[in-house]
């Protein structure tokens, strides 16, 4: 596949093609001028990571507006996602290339082709815990941090004690499956085979999936009211919305149709129009889902070697950022303060945007544009 047609892209941001990125042919968008090496005031330059189910697209509003302010920013789409090729994006593949400090390899890997040797990293959704590892493993060229909509807390911490036998069902699993009205959640659905096919090849079809599951958890869906939890009890985690802990009998496409805007609602909508989302429904139609679902699924993988930097904390200046009306910064319980108080120790501040639900940066991009720029001032 070509670069993404400029058609669709903001004026001054463009599509290109990096190679050689750990296996990868990454394809990046980026805005501004690139910062030459002996330029006498060297400009920052920014790397913002997408979540799921997004792409670098995700960022088209950012871009511009980052160029503006005088930064070179840079938006790859991961691997196994959008355009970038190189990847093994099938279920039984290799999903170790998916854990965490291979997928930070990735980004460093990018960070040097594109000729930096420090960056400022910004990531949204997984790309959040992304960016995090990122600062953690490598703070010499990921000089601040930004975390949009997940908070991280911190690098596995090596077993005082001898674990039992593995393959014992996680005690939330069993309570959510339980309840009187029987619940899942929705990362243990995504570690499923089942998942893509059920949001690849769902009845309504990838783009009316896509239309339910951004509306659903934007600020535009009036249930969208997240409160902190008490506990990772199955009776308070149930207290979210479905699309976090699903019925147990649905699909996540089952799950979100069920709030999909109405014909009035989408007209309206002027962060997201259609024209947009196709740009979505055209790269997953393609794709399929799984390459994102294998970042759920490769949390365990390389485990031990994760756990060399248990203890670490993130001593660059840092930032979080999230809509008001998001639960992903709640869907955790205890995560935010965990961050805030013993993983960052030079942090800056939680921001919650009013108006935005999950995709902060495209629903509220100025406001995040201008938290992001006096940040990384």
């Amino acid at each position: 596949n070509g670069p993404l047609d400029a058609s669709v892209l903001p004026t001054g941001v463009a599509s290109r093609f990096i190679a050689g990125v750990n296996g990868l042919d990454m394809h990046v968008l980026e805005a501004g001028r690139p910062v030459g090496p002996h330029e006498p005031s060297r400009r920052p330059v920014v790397l913002l990571l997408h979540g799921f189910p997004e792409l670098a697209y995700s960022w088209r509003y950012i871009l511009p507006l980052l160029a503006d302010a005088g930064l070179h920013a840079v938006a790859p789409d991961l691997r196994g996602y959008g355009r970038t090729s190189g990847a093994d994006a099938t279920y039984d593949g290799d999903l170790a290339s998916y854990g965490r400090l291979n997928i930070v390899r990735d980004v460093l890997g990018l960070v040097v082709r594109l000729g930096y040797s420090e960056v400022y990293v910004v990531g949204h959704d997984f790309g959040s815990p992304i960016a995090a590892w990122c600062a953690l493993v490598r703070p010499d060229v990921f000089t601040r941090l930004v975390m949009m909509s997940a908070p991280f807390t911190g690098p596995p911490s090596l077993p005082r004690v001898a674990h039992g036998a593995a393959g014992i069902p996680d005690k939330l699993d069993r309570d959510l499956a339980h309840l009187a009205r029987p619940r899942k959640h929705y990362q243990r659905f995504y570690h499923t085979g089942a998942a893509n096919a059920d949001m690849w090849q769902s009845p309504q079809g990838v783009h009316a999936f896509l239309r339910a599951y951004y509306h659903v958890k934007s600020g535009d869906w009036p249930l969208n009211q997240p409160f902190r939890l008490t506990s990772r009890t199955a009776a308070e985690m149930a207290r979210m919305p479905t699309y976090y802990i699903m019925d147990m009998a649905q699909g996540m496409a089952e799950t979100v149709a069920a709030h999909a805007p109405t014909a009035e609602e989408v007209a309206g909508n002027c962060w997201l129009p259609d024209e947009q989302l196709a740009v979505y429904a055209s790269e997953f139609e393609r794709t399929g889902f799984q390459g994102g679902l294998n970042y759920y699924r490769s949390g365990g993988v390389g485990l031990a070697l994760q756990q060399l930097f248990a203890g670490r904390t993130i001593d660059q200046p840092s930032m979080f950022v999230a809509g008001a009306s998001d639960w992903g910064a709640y869907q955790n319980p205890g995560a935010l303060e965990r961050m805030r108080n013993d993983v960052c120790t030079d942090f800056r501040g939680v921001h919650l945007v009013a108006g935005a639900g999950h995709w902060v940066q495209q629903e509220r991009p100025e406001e995040t544009a201008e938290l992001l720029l006096d940040f990384l001032a």
